[in-house]
């Protein structure tokens, strides 16, 4: 069992465009990328779940708690140490819920819950719902009482709805838990390391036997190390196979990941207390940062450290000083056939990195300023580019200055960069969404640029990315409104924020839901203002945005919206589209009579529709055409008819303005 599997990846397959016209290149939907040490994701995906639970080992005290979940409208709250593999095991809790129930995973919203109350939207749960809220984070109690209260609130929710909701504990602050909460709480043990091994090794097509994991190191490593660890444990030993370099049997490869999980720290250590000075350290880190790049690069990469650093150039000239391969070499780093450089220990460069940015805090501004230069060096590739950007995230998150990495998104979007996406940009910000401590910094981070001023073209287009790729699979309804406010802006990216939120929300019955709902909340707040959400809201109601089969009580509701309004151009193609829609599937005339009923009656709006279904028609002699505007008309009669027949029956009054136009 463990919190999540930690796989690096160093050379993907870079994106291209042949072709004219922008780029978009989106980084995070399902790339391993982001599962790396020390990150932390956030995403429950579907097959995020189904790779976990390839490699999940069931900790002692878990049948009881999926006993206790099996029930409509359970709550269930886990206790267990840190390290234990919590969070993989209420994941996993729910999971298995849903493969047992047969749960439709399209329908069902399986979602991780925020610790606290700063939501825009109601949680609004559904029959079926599966929720993860994991409170493993807080530390004090003032933030425990607060969350407990909205625990209160939301066990009500999950209740009513016949939903499911597991909640992870956190440790030491047992004495605070409130008394109703004992009889949903279950106590799980820690699952055995060696098993958790075991199962990464084979899941891995490790070939090994039993007494090749009999060592005495691997044996305390197991007993004592946190699940993540233990995960990242397997994960080196697939990458010492993998690169070629540590031989080719098995108890090579352990031998040399048992020595990067538990000794590399200190190697690094002694190695900088041994060089002392700045350009050997710069050119250590420099390395580190940019492990497989190509040699000229790092060598760029290392000057420029220097400068960002202030450091004055030797007097004497460069063919007077220790070469360039003689200090890497004094180092411990390779430069191989193919020109890249690289650690000659494995996963050294990891501890090289770790080292300083625990150890140089009054250096981190610099080397924030340093990353924000070399991340665009000519030299890299994309998927160097990407590497440098997840490796400066990493640390950046670790020692949690999250606005090292957003401020770097900011300059890496600056519209200077054109209209395609910045791919650094783009990995630097879901980094920072999928990492489990800082994730919430950077939603609300996001909530808050797209609440505010102005915002340039190329920062735009990379939170609609982040939307639509990385924060609709773990807080959808977030996406939602993050991307609505970007939509109702003016320009080319609100067009394509528009156009994502337009596609979120119609493959998602709530969440098109959700979006109607908070547009006509929009337009009754401020009608003055409601030309944007009455824009979006029409586009939105089109037959080709609506989920497959139509949402007709949603659909009414937007079109008593649409129609409430006066009427407009943008009625046209609204009615167009669906009166189309009739005309090539006849399973969706129940459009005309929603439509009919959505205007209330009111002579204006039937007038309109009248007219629109007129030019529709047209002079067309289809029999198709005319069959469904003689329907379409027949419903509109219905309307005036049952009108006249209310009106009559209140007696002559005078007559409305309404009527009166």
């Amino acid at each position: 069992m463990t919190e999540q599997d930690r796989v690096t990846v160093n050379d993907p397959q870079a994106p291209v465009n042949n072709g004219e016209g922008h780029q978009y290149v989106f980084y995070g939907v399902g790339a391993d990328w982001m599962i790396r040490k020390g990150v932390e994701s956030l995403r429950i995906a579907h097959e995020d779940r189904v790779r976990l639970a390839d490699r999940f080992v069931r900790p002692l005290g878990f049948r009881v708690a999926a006993d206790h979940l099996e029930k409509p409208g359970s709550v269930v709250l886990l206790n267990a140490p840190p390290g234990s593999g919590r969070r993989a095991a209420a994941i996993m809790l729910l999971h298995a819920l849903g493969e047992e129930e047969g749960i439709d995973e399209a329908a069902a919203r399986f979602e991780e819950l925020p610790a606290a109350d700063k939501d825009e939207t109601p949680l609004a749960p559904g029959e079926g719902d599966r929720f993860l809220l994991d409170l493993s984070g807080i530390a004090d109690e003032e933030a425990y009482a607060k969350a407990q209260r909205l625990l209160a609130v939301r066990r009500s929710q999950v209740q009513k709805a016949g939903a499911h909701m597991v909640v992870v504990l956190p440790s030491g602050l047992e004495h605070t838990h409130a008394p109703d909460l004992e009889p949903h709480t279950v106590t799980l043990g820690r699952p055995r390391g060696i098993a958790v091994v075991t199962r990464y090794l084979r899941m891995d097509r490790m070939a090994f036997r039993p007494a090749d994991l009999g060592s005495a190191d691997l044996q305390r490593l197991c007993d004592r190390s946190p699940m993540r660890e233990l995960a990242r444990l397997a994960g080196l030993v697939r990458a010492a196979r993998d690169s070629g370099r540590f031989g080719a049997d098995f108890a090579g490869w352990l031998d040399q990941a048992l020595h990067a999980v538990t000794d590399r720290a200190d190697e690094v250590g002694r190695q900088v207390a041994t060089v002392r000075t700045a350009p050997e350290r710069a050119l250590l880190l420099a390395a580190a940062v940019f492990e497989e790049a190509r040699a000229d690069t790092v060598y760029e990469a290392w000057q420029g450290l220097m400068r960002t650093l202030r450091h004055a150039e030797e007097e004497t000239t460069e063919l007077a000083r220790t070469d360039f391969g003689e200090r890497l070499a004094t180092l411990g780093i390779e430069r191989g056939p193919d020109g890249r450089l690289r650690f000659e220990r494995l996963a050294y460069a990891d501890a090289v990195r770790t080292y300083f940015w625990a150890n140089f805090p009054g250096v981190r501004d610099d080397l924030r300023n340093w990353i924000g230069h070399a991340a665009g060096l000519r030299g890299l590739t994309t998927d160097d580019r990407v590497n440098v950007v997840v490796r400066f995230g990493e640390q950046s998150l670790a020692v949690e200055r999250p606005d090292h990495l957003f401020n770097l998104v900011v300059r890496w979007a600056d519209p200077a960069t054109g209209a395609s996406l910045d791919p650094r940009a783009v990995a630097a910000l879901e980094l920072g969404l999928s990492h489990e401590r800082c994730g919430g910094w950077f939603r609300e981070r996001m909530y808050g640029c797209v609440r505010s001023g102005p915002l340039s073209d190329g920062l735009a287009r990379v939170l609609t990315a982040a939307c639509l790729q990385s924060l609709s699979a773990s807080h959808p309804d977030q996406a939602v409104v993050r991307l609505h406010y970007l939509a109702v802006r003016k320009g080319e990216a609100a067009r394509e924020a528009r156009e994502a939120l337009l596609e979120l929300a119609g493959r998602d019955r709530r969440l098109y839901r959700l979006l109607i709902d908070r547009l006509r909340n929009r337009m009754s707040r401020d009608p003055r203002g409601a030309e944007p959400q009455v824009r979006l809201l029409t586009e939105l109601l089109g037959c080709d945005r609506a989920p497959d089969p139509p949402p007709w009580p949603d659909l009414f509701l937007g079109w008593e919206t649409v129609f409430s309004q006066p009427p407009t151009e943008l009625w046209i193609p609204l009615v167009s589209n669906w009166l189309n829609a009739v005309v090539g599937d006849s399973t969706r005339e129940m459009a005309l009579e929603v439509m009919v009923g959505a205007t209330r009656g009111r002579a204006s709006a039937l007038h309109r529709l009248y007219a629109i279904t007129c030019g529709w028609a047209g002079g067309s002699r289809r029999p198709s055409r005319a069959a469904v505007a003689a329907l379409f008309w027949q419903h509109i009669d219905h309307a005036q008819y049952a009108r006249a027949e209310s009106t009559a029956r209140a007696g002559a009054g005078p007559r409305t303005t309404e009527e009166a136009r």
